[in-house]
């Protein structure tokens, strides 16, 4: 692998030409912004941008990254991440104790902790929470429905009785609650678990966790957006446009100075159709951060605009760094001709992904995928010990012939299927299928479809090949070999497969991989997942294409904004304060 710097952050004076609409809009949010403790601002409105809409904010039902990052201001859990070092800290639950054998957590709630005000509650105010919210919330999870697409990865097997409610619940709702959930008091509840768990903290931040209110439920089904979180969605939404949300005037949390919480009025998301016309967005000034930049756009910028960067106070901050990201097209292994093993690994052997990087990239990743389906963002867990697959055309040659098509002859045509989203996938296929035919000698088709289309047809194996990637949804190895577990795929072969879309099985990989999710310590789970890894990867279910890295550009009037590997953002912190002179730009609050 090719090194690159991977801590890069820089200061830049990068002055774009502000459009008059901009200046009205800075005035209109300055007169409504108010002094708070320590030279923070309260009042005004965070703009950002995606180019995938969010596809629901039921919290069961979350498997995508849009919906995660709207969803982490509307609700909370018991913990959540902090945004510096996604270390687990309180939430709902202001501390634990965990007992000597470690499989007894017992949660202390906040008091005074509310939901948010809504008409699903008596007189439309939101009601204190409780611990049997907590417990409500769980059994949710734990009951089996075509709505809830997170109880496999998150909890399976992890909570006392767990397993045996959801395979209950699957005829009618049980009558008896979960054995290793049990409430001590209004604000105290203790959770069992199997077998002691080094993720189990991290699966709590889960969106998958978040406590919500039974009258929300009971009123709103799957289109609930009633949490206690910093920020409300409000009614006046743009479906497949934009999503509002204002702020919480009873939100529990406050700052180190004892600021109430949070200091936005407002965050207005929008949907791109390219990454293009939210750079455009952004360079109008009508967004505080983009991120995901190409880095085309990056150099382009700089090129234009050299001038300029030496001016102080900086105008935009630009920082760059690697992400809990990979990218990697994955293989119907249910039929022909992807159900040989021979294909697939023939398929990973023939793409030069350093070519894709530098060249179809331009250098936009951490680097070409050549080890596992683990990004290298994990300390203590070196992916360089899984060998992967690099370039290597006589082996692809090699095993195509002895999977029955040499040189290509008689291999049928496959198509594959990615999202649209902006030139950059179907750039990617260009070259792949470029790479392919002249390396193996045979052909494959694309389809761009929507983001909700290729989930759906993935999950039904609708098709030969995908494009897919994967962010963390919690900071370990385990969370990306939870999309190859073997006892996550139905029974059924017509039934949707989630989270393991290509319905790989191993026996001896759901073994190790189990004995990792069970591990006292990490030291001892990396070892499991390693071993896990090395095995699928053998089985080449998937083709790693690249590990992702993060090209983010933000405003300097944004203040408390903590970028991360996951992209784990929590806005309740983020106030707008126009700088003030060539002062430090680094973070002021590590909390």
């Amino acid at each position: 692998m090719k090194k690159r710097q991977v801590s890069v952050i820089l200061v830049l004076a990068v002055l774009f030409a502000s459009c008059s609409g901009d200046k009205s809009h800075d005035a209109k949010q300055d007169q409504s912004k108010r002094v708070a403790k320590g030279d923070r601002v309260y009042g005004g409105t965070f703009r950002f941008g995606m180019t995938e809409d969010y596809q629901t904010l039921y919290p069961y039902k979350i498997t995508d990254a849009a919906s995660a990052h709207i969803a982490t201001q509307v609700y909370e859990g018991l913990v959540k991440f902090n945004t510096i070092d996604l270390s687990v800290k309180p939430a709902i639950a202001e501390k634990w104790d965990i007992d000597a054998d470690g499989t007894t957590y017992t949660f202390h709630l906040r008091k005074g902790v509310k939901f948010q005000d809504d008409a699903c509650f008596q007189g439309g105010t939101g009601r204190e929470l409780t611990a049997n919210d907590v417990k409500y919330s769980f059994e949710l999870l734990f009951t089996a429905s075509p709505d809830n697409k997170n109880f496999e990865g998150i909890m399976k097997d992890r909570i006392t009785g767990a397993s045996d409610y959801y395979e209950a619940s699957k005829k009618e709702k049980p009558s008896k609650g979960i054995e290793g959930i049990k409430i001590i008091d209004d604000h105290t509840i203790s959770i069992k678990l199997s077998t002691p768990c080094s993720s189990f903290l991290f699966a709590l931040a889960n969106p998958a966790a978040y406590i919500v209110a039974k009258e929300a439920v009971e009123k709103y089904g799957v289109k609930m957006k009633v949490g206690s979180g910093p920020f409300i969605v409000a009614q006046e939404t743009k479906p497949g446009e934009q999503i509002t949300l204002t702020r919480n005037p009873n939100y529990y949390g406050q700052d180190s100075l004892g600021n109430q919480l949070p200091y936005l009025d407002s965050i207005v998301v929008s949907f791109f159709t390219t990454k293009q016309k939210e750079l455009a967005e952004f360079q109008s000034g009508n967004l505080q951060i983009i991120w995901g930049l190409p880095s085309e756009s990056i150099k382009d910028m700089v090129e234009n605009q050299i001038s300029d960067f030496n001016k102080l106070p900086p105008k935009y901050i630009l920082d760059r760094s690697p992400e809990m990201s990979t990218q990697f097209y994955t293989f119907n292994s249910t039929r022909e001709p992807f159900s040989k093993v021979k294909v697939r690994q023939a398929f990973s052997y023939a793409i030069d992904r350093e070519r894709l990087v530098e060249n179809v990239l331009r250098g936009e990743a951490f680097g070409p995928g050549v080890n596992g389906i683990c990004p290298p963002s994990f300390k203590g867990y070196d992916i360089t010990k899984d060998s992967g697959y690099s370039f290597n055309p006589e082996k692809a040659r090699k095993l195509l012939a002895e999977a029955g098509y040499p040189g290509g002859k008689g291999f049928p045509m496959v198509k594959l299927k990615l999202n649209s989203g902006g030139k950059r996938n179907e750039n990617i296929v260009f070259e792949v299928q470029k790479q392919l035919h002249d390396i193996l000698g045979v052909n494959i088709d694309f389809d761009i479809v929507s983001y909700k289309q290729r989930l759906e047809d993935e999950s039904l194996g609708n098709g030969d090949m995908f494009r897919s990637s994967w962010i963390a949804d919690y900071p370990s190895p385990e969370n990306f070999l939870w999309l190859f577990y073997g006892k996550n795929v139905p029974d059924d072969a017509k039934a949707p497969s989630y989270p393991n879309a290509t319905r790989y099985k191993n026996a001896a990989f759901d073994k190790l991989y189990e004995a990792g999710t069970v591990a006292k310590t990490q030291e001892e789970a990396y070892a499991d997942f390693l071993q896990a890894e090395k095995l699928m990867m053998k089985d080449a279910p998937i083709i790693v294409l690249w590990y992702d890295e993060n090209w983010r550009l933000t405003k300097s009037d944004v203040h408390n904004f903590n970028g991360n590997p996951m992209r784990y953002y929590d806005f309740s912190q983020v106030y707008l304060k126009a700088p003030e002179g060539p002062k430090s730009t680094a973070k002021e609050e590590k909390k």
